[in-house]
Protein backbone atom coordinates (compact mmCIF):
# COMPACT_ATOMS: atom_id res chain seq x y z
CA UNK A 1 0.00 0.00 0.00
CA UNK A 2 1.47 3.39 -0.93
CA UNK A 3 2.71 5.32 2.11
CA UNK A 4 0.79 8.41 0.96
CA UNK A 5 -2.53 6.49 1.06
CA UNK A 6 -1.76 4.90 4.42
CA UNK A 7 -0.72 8.24 5.93
CA UNK A 8 -3.93 9.85 4.63
CA UNK A 9 -5.98 7.03 6.08
CA UNK A 10 -4.41 7.49 9.49
CA UNK A 11 -4.69 11.29 9.43
CA UNK A 12 -8.40 11.34 8.63
CA UNK A 13 -9.29 8.59 11.11
CA UNK A 14 -9.93 5.95 8.45
CA UNK A 15 -8.72 2.55 9.60
CA UNK A 16 -5.52 1.60 7.79
CA UNK A 17 -4.02 -1.87 7.54
CA UNK A 18 -3.31 -3.15 11.05
CA UNK A 19 -5.88 -0.88 12.71
CA UNK A 20 -9.02 -2.13 14.45
CA UNK A 21 -12.01 -2.17 12.11
CA UNK A 22 -14.78 0.15 13.31
CA UNK A 23 -17.76 -1.85 14.49
CA UNK A 24 -21.16 -1.15 12.96
CA UNK A 25 -24.71 -2.40 12.94
CA UNK A 26 -26.70 -2.12 9.71
CA UNK A 27 -29.97 -3.43 8.32
CA UNK A 28 -29.20 -6.33 6.01
CA UNK A 29 -30.85 -8.66 3.60
CA UNK A 30 -29.54 -12.17 4.29
CA UNK A 31 -30.79 -14.89 1.93
CA UNK A 32 -33.90 -12.79 1.29
CA UNK A 33 -34.66 -12.11 4.96
CA UNK A 34 -34.33 -8.66 6.57
CA UNK A 35 -32.12 -8.78 9.65
CA UNK A 36 -29.67 -6.62 11.55
CA UNK A 37 -25.97 -7.30 11.05
CA UNK A 38 -23.23 -6.33 13.50
CA UNK A 39 -19.61 -6.63 12.33
CA UNK A 40 -18.38 -7.58 15.81
CA UNK A 41 -20.56 -10.74 15.70
CA UNK A 42 -17.89 -12.25 13.41
CA UNK A 43 -14.99 -11.40 15.74
CA UNK A 44 -13.16 -14.51 16.91
CA UNK A 45 -15.04 -16.69 14.40
CA UNK A 46 -14.57 -15.54 10.81
CA UNK A 47 -12.72 -13.04 8.69
CA UNK A 48 -14.99 -10.62 6.84
CA UNK A 49 -14.73 -9.20 3.33
CA UNK A 50 -16.47 -5.81 3.40
CA UNK A 51 -17.43 -5.15 -0.23
CA UNK A 52 -18.54 -1.54 -0.61
CA UNK A 53 -20.34 -0.71 -3.86
CA UNK A 54 -21.96 2.56 -5.01
CA UNK A 55 -25.51 1.62 -5.93
CA UNK A 56 -27.86 -1.25 -6.70
CA UNK A 57 -29.13 -1.45 -10.29
CA UNK A 58 -25.67 -0.80 -11.79
CA UNK A 59 -24.18 -3.32 -14.21
CA UNK A 60 -20.83 -3.32 -12.41
CA UNK A 61 -22.46 -3.79 -9.01
CA UNK A 62 -24.44 -6.74 -10.36
CA UNK A 63 -21.31 -8.25 -11.94
CA UNK A 64 -19.36 -7.85 -8.70
CA UNK A 65 -21.99 -9.42 -6.46
CA UNK A 66 -22.79 -12.24 -8.89
CA UNK A 67 -19.08 -13.07 -8.97
CA UNK A 68 -18.93 -13.04 -5.16
CA UNK A 69 -21.93 -15.37 -5.02
CA UNK A 70 -20.27 -17.77 -7.48
CA UNK A 71 -17.03 -17.75 -5.45
CA UNK A 72 -18.68 -17.83 -2.02
CA UNK A 73 -17.79 -21.51 -1.42
CA UNK A 74 -14.10 -20.59 -1.77
CA UNK A 75 -14.56 -17.64 0.62
CA UNK A 76 -16.32 -19.87 3.15
CA UNK A 77 -13.52 -22.46 2.80
CA UNK A 78 -11.14 -19.68 3.95
CA UNK A 79 -13.26 -19.27 7.10
CA UNK A 80 -14.55 -15.91 5.91
CA UNK A 81 -17.81 -14.26 4.87
CA UNK A 82 -18.63 -11.57 2.34
CA UNK A 83 -20.64 -8.58 3.58
CA UNK A 84 -21.73 -6.23 0.78
CA UNK A 85 -22.51 -2.61 1.71
CA UNK A 86 -24.32 0.08 -0.30
CA UNK A 87 -25.85 3.45 0.57
CA UNK A 88 -29.13 2.44 -1.10
CA UNK A 89 -32.18 1.73 1.06
CA UNK A 90 -33.14 -1.74 2.27
CA UNK A 91 -36.33 -1.65 0.16
CA UNK A 92 -34.30 -0.81 -2.96
CA UNK A 93 -31.99 -3.73 -2.15
CA UNK A 94 -34.92 -6.10 -1.62
CA UNK A 95 -36.29 -5.25 -5.09
CA UNK A 96 -32.85 -5.52 -6.73
CA UNK A 97 -32.01 -8.82 -5.05
CA UNK A 98 -35.30 -10.30 -6.29
CA UNK A 99 -34.28 -9.44 -9.85
CA UNK A 100 -30.64 -10.59 -9.86
CA UNK A 101 -30.34 -12.83 -6.77
CA UNK A 102 -30.67 -14.67 -4.61
CA UNK A 103 -27.51 -13.93 -2.66
CA UNK A 104 -26.50 -16.05 0.30
CA UNK A 105 -24.23 -13.42 1.84
CA UNK A 106 -25.48 -10.28 3.63
CA UNK A 107 -26.39 -7.18 1.63
CA UNK A 108 -26.14 -4.27 4.10
CA UNK A 109 -27.70 -0.86 3.76
CA UNK A 110 -25.77 2.20 4.88
CA UNK A 111 -28.76 4.41 4.16
CA UNK A 112 -29.47 6.07 7.51
CA UNK A 113 -27.69 7.98 8.80
CA UNK A 114 -26.72 8.26 5.17
CA UNK A 115 -23.29 6.78 4.44
CA UNK A 116 -22.14 6.76 8.06
CA UNK A 117 -20.33 3.40 7.83
CA UNK A 118 -18.90 4.21 4.39
CA UNK A 119 -17.57 7.47 5.81
CA UNK A 120 -16.01 5.75 8.83
CA UNK A 121 -14.19 3.43 6.43
CA UNK A 122 -13.07 6.34 4.24
CA UNK A 123 -14.97 5.29 1.11
CA UNK A 124 -17.88 7.78 0.99
CA UNK A 125 -17.73 10.10 -2.04
CA UNK A 126 -17.97 13.65 -0.71
CA UNK A 127 -18.06 15.49 -4.05
CA UNK A 128 -18.13 15.05 -7.80
CA UNK A 129 -19.97 12.36 -9.70
CA UNK A 130 -22.14 10.20 -7.45
CA UNK A 131 -21.44 12.28 -4.32
CA UNK A 132 -23.07 10.55 -1.37
CA UNK A 133 -22.38 7.06 -2.71
CA UNK A 134 -19.62 4.81 -1.52
CA UNK A 135 -16.60 4.06 -3.65
CA UNK A 136 -16.24 0.56 -5.00
CA UNK A 137 -13.84 -0.75 -2.35
CA UNK A 138 -12.89 -3.86 -0.42
CA UNK A 139 -11.76 -4.02 3.21
CA UNK A 140 -10.77 -7.39 4.67
CA UNK A 141 -11.08 -7.73 8.44
CA UNK A 142 -9.43 -10.71 10.12
CA UNK A 143 -10.95 -12.77 12.94
CA UNK A 144 -9.32 -10.55 15.56
CA UNK A 145 -11.15 -7.52 14.13
CA UNK A 146 -8.15 -5.86 12.45
CA UNK A 147 -8.00 -4.51 8.90
CA UNK A 148 -5.58 -6.67 6.89
CA UNK A 149 -6.35 -5.33 3.40
CA UNK A 150 -8.06 -2.34 1.86
CA UNK A 151 -8.31 -1.18 -1.71
CA UNK A 152 -10.41 1.25 -3.74
CA UNK A 153 -11.24 0.43 -7.31
CA UNK A 154 -11.67 2.85 -10.20
CA UNK A 155 -15.14 3.89 -11.32
CA UNK A 156 -15.36 1.26 -14.09
CA UNK A 157 -13.44 -1.55 -12.40
CA UNK A 158 -14.94 -4.57 -10.66
CA UNK A 159 -13.25 -5.57 -7.41
CA UNK A 160 -11.20 -8.71 -8.03
CA UNK A 161 -12.40 -11.80 -6.17
CA UNK A 162 -9.09 -13.54 -6.89
CA UNK A 163 -7.24 -10.71 -5.12
CA UNK A 164 -9.53 -11.10 -2.10
CA UNK A 165 -9.05 -14.89 -2.07
CA UNK A 166 -5.26 -14.42 -2.13
CA UNK A 167 -5.53 -12.16 0.92
CA UNK A 168 -7.75 -14.67 2.72
CA UNK A 169 -5.25 -17.45 2.00
CA UNK A 170 -2.55 -15.45 3.86
CA UNK A 171 -4.49 -14.88 7.08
Amino acid sequence: MPEKYLRGALENGTPGVGAPAPDFELPALIAGVRESLRLSAYRGHKSVVLAFYPFNWQELSAAQLLCYQAQRPRVLASNAEIVAITVDSIMNTVAWERVIGPFEFPLCNDFWPHGEVSERYGVLRKSGEAAGASERAVVVVDRSGRVVFRKRYSHGQVASVEEVLAVLDKI
